[in-house]
């Protein structure tokens, strides 16, 4: 009888071990979520320092900001303008004193718990936005209409976009979407100030302190119930950045059992009926992992112990559906499913749960994306399982995590001379404070972007003054700032050398930069937008610094930041970007080479800018993604269109810009596209 129970123990053991080892290749290891959030960190660390007043703050929320990259999932970003701040209290408008703010008073009197009112305080000057067009007006105060404010907010990013509940949602070439407009508020509200007081255990008082200081956010969706009548009004209390924090806060083992738990709402329980599937959404997962965690009903979370840590949350949400209420975290007077989860739904999502339940652990055989390291345990139980993350992945894996991360996120917004100054003054303070070793790549990485960004809005400026001493110094200091930016950089930074060189007339120094690159892209262990020869990457550079792999073997897309001109060819482009928001226009690398290397040889050798033209245009026809993304064609056949009709090949020039006109506008060239087919039909 032992043995027989020491052997089922030990089987379930062993089934955890697998779990755990599968989830690691599905969420990633502890130390490729850390790359994930560490890079991110600096970046919007980087980003608060330098942001003005009549600007917007970005943030990456949801399941990509708490360190996941599931497949499948959405992207989601909340904006708020810097100019404006929520008070809770008349009394913190002292805070703001010379802050020139428009303050925002938060009113929750009349208001269910978790939303508010906005009253507007502050009169509005010199704002590109203005807000009296979504007030409305109550007992002669100015109130922000949240219905009114997702309207006039709907499909600023994108033109197809749709309201999904505070979110304009959509998607992006496959990848879905929600961009939540809302404003901030760093005082911690007074609804929530039970929270405080419940964190004897989890989380600890330094992240509590934390959370506490960095407030909260108010998106525009009213109550789902409509109480007192101000649905349209209201909004809610996001507690978006604090969530994200607690995420961070977690063990990974607890952040790969909110990922089980994710992974088994959307593959099992979600695909059971039509009438329930849409019932549990994955914030009500993520609230159930907090209330575990915090009450420590599950003391012991190790791999060795994974499913029994799935098995207390999987209860507590049984529970709660069929009690029809979900406690939000922060505050549980506010029951997340007041609106949805009631009812013959409610009845069947429970009977639903139930029989899942009923099965045992072997309800996890219904998901696809587990099931396979189940079997292969249960047809061994004796099976020996290796939970060390170190030998779980091999080198190149954590390369190619890393500087995927580091190319996402390397591109601010560098949109003057002055913004430039700024960044490189930030970059300076964060030498100082502990990094980590991403950290670290991410910060070199920086310097090499705003750096080069600096050498072109220096020459542009001392440009427009047509004085010659002054022009002069510039682009000596300009060439030198390149040279030295492409020592930090990505392979892919050197196309900016070839840039500058065309920008400053030196036309064979440009071709002779682009012959360098090509030669450099044509090493087998290149890591291009994140694909690699793994083996050959492996034989070359295994062991080699992070720096040295990143200088040597890495290269991606270029970023043209739309506010300063680096090829006067693709000045309507960026005009039409900027003019629709875009801080950046995204080109591919092969493309941007050939098109600088046509633009050189018109000048050098018409017979080889002929050449370089019917190559740029075979890339552009033919290539199915390896070297042209998807999502970058339109900018691509724009690029190719440009050179036709410098060419003189007018035909042709229209046949590309239409193809351009067609694909999916992620650049917002299209008021530019349109322009130059006007122009081709009018010559």
């Amino acid at each position: 009888m032992d043995s027989i129970s020491w052997n089922v123990e030990s089987g379930i053991q062993t089934l955890c071990e697998s779990v755990f080892v599968r989830l690691c290749q599905i969420v990633g290891t502890s130390k490729q979520v850390a790359i994930r959030r560490d890079s991110r960190a600096i970046r919007e660390l980087l980003d608060k320092r330098v942001l003005e007043n009549d600007e917007a703050v970005n943030m990456e929320s949801g399941s990509a900001g708490e360190g996941f990259r599931l497949s499948g999932s959405d992207v989601d970003y909340m904006y708020w303008p810097n100019g404006y701040r929520v008070i809770w209290d008349i009394l913190q408008c002292e805070y703001y004193y010379n802050a020139n703010k428009i303050l925002i008073l938060a009113d929750c009197s009349e208001s269910p718990p978790g939303f508010s009112l906005l009253e507007l305080l502050t009169e509005e000057r010199d704002r590109e936005r203005n807000l009296q067009s979504v007030c409305v007006k109550m007992n002669d105060r100015l109130f922000l209409s949240s219905s009114q404010f997702r309207q006039e907010t709907e499909a600023v990013q994108f033109p197809n976009s749709k309201e999904h509940g505070p979110c304009e949602s959509g998607d992006l070439g496959g990848l879905e979407y929600d961009f939540a407009y809302c404003f901030y508020c760093i005082f911690w509200p007074p609804s929530a100030s039970s929270w405080i007081d419940r964190c004897h255990f989890w989380p600890d008082d330094e992240v509590v302190n934390n959370i506490v200081r960095n407030g909260c956010h108010f998106v525009p969706i009213g109550h789902p119930l409509g109480i007192q009548g101000h649905e349209h009004k209201e909004w809610r209390i996001s507690f978006s950045l604090a969530e994200r924090k607690l995420v961070h806060s977690m063990t990974h083992c607890q952040f790969l059992t909110y990922g089980l738990l994710k992974i088994f709402l959307k593959e099992v329980i979600n695909k059971h009926s039509d009438e329930t599937n849409k019932l549990l959404c994955s914030y009500h997962i993520k609230t159930v992992v907090f209330w575990v965690i915090q009450q420590n009903a599950f003391p012991l979370w190790c791999p060795q112990n994974l499913l029994a840590g799935f098995w207390v949350c999987f209860k507590l949400l049984m529970k709660w559906v069929y009690e029809g209420v979900c406690p939000n975290f922060f505050i549980p007077e506010n029951n997340l499913f007041l609106s949805k989860v009631h009812g013959s739904a409610q009845r069947r999502l429970f009977l639903q749960l139930e029989d899942l339940y009923n099965k045992g652990l072997t309800c996890l055989l219904q998901s696809s994306s587990i099931r396979s390291c189940l079997i292969d345990v249960l047809y061994n139980l004796r099976l020996s399982i290796c939970t060390d993350e170190v030998r779980m992945k091999p080198e190149v894996v954590f390369d190619l995590e890393l500087f995927n991360e580091i190319g996402r996120k390397s591109s601010p917004f560098t949109k003057n001379l002055h913004r430039c100054i700024k960044f490189l003054h930030a970059l300076d303070q964060l030498i100082g404070i502990p990094l980590t070793q991403c950290q670290i790549l991410m910060v070199q990485k920086l310097i090499a972007t705003i750096i080069r960004d600096t050498a072109f809005a220096l020459k542009n400026r001392y440009t427009a003054t047509g004085l010659n001493k002054q022009m002069y110094i510039a682009d000596r200091m300009s060439y030198h700032m390149m040279k030295l930016a492409a020592k930090f950089g990505f392979i892919s930074d050197m196309a900016y050398i070839a840039m500058y060189c065309y920008k400053t007339l030196r036309y064979r120094e440009a071709v002779y930069v682009i012959k360098i690159i090509k030669a450099k892209l044509a090493q087998p262990y290149l890591i291009y937008n994140g694909e690699v020869d793994r083996k050959r990457y492996t034989e070359v550079l295994g062991g080699k610094s992070l720096s040295t792999k990143m200088r040597h073997a890495v290269a991606g897309d270029i970023a043209l930041n739309t506010s300063i001109c680096y090829i006067s060819e693709l000045t309507p482009e960026q005009q039409s970007a900027l003019q629709n928001l875009r801080q950046t226009i995204c080109i591919p690398l092969f493309v941007m080479l050939h098109f600088v290397q046509f633009l050189c040889h018109r000048h050098t050798d018409t017979t080889l800018a002929q050449a370089t033209l019917e190559e740029l245009q075979v890339l552009v026809h033919h290539d199915q993604g390896l070297y042209v993304r998807e999502l970058l064609r339109d900018i691509s056949w724009e690029i190719l269109g440009i050179c036709q009709q410098i060419s003189g090949n007018h035909q042709a020039a229209l046949y590309s810009y239409q193809q351009s006109f067609t694909q999916f506008p992620l650049n917002k060239i299209q008021n530019a596209t349109q322009i130059r087919i006007q122009e081709l039909h009018t010559t």
